[in-house]
């Protein structure tokens, strides 16, 4: 995973489910944590956490695998 500003780019095998990412990420500092959500980028690859404004999206030439 690679994080640049509020925006985390994220690979398929990232990904929990059907293209579900959670945040916060692990490692993420104490301090700034909130509640657990899970972000769904299975309709258009992005997706953005709803307390911090992270910005999820898929790496460049990544999909979401249908299950």
């Amino acid at each position: 995973m690679t994080t640049t500003s509020a925006t985390v780019e994220v690979r398929a095998k990232d990904l929990l489910g059907e293209g579900t990412v959670v945040c916060p990420q692990p490692g993420t500092p104490a301090w700034s944590q909130h509640p657990r959500v899970f972000i769904s980028l299975s309709a258009s690859g992005e997706g953005k956490c709803p307390y911090c404004g992270t910005q999820f999206r898929l790496k460049a030439g990544e999909s979401v695998s249908a299950h």
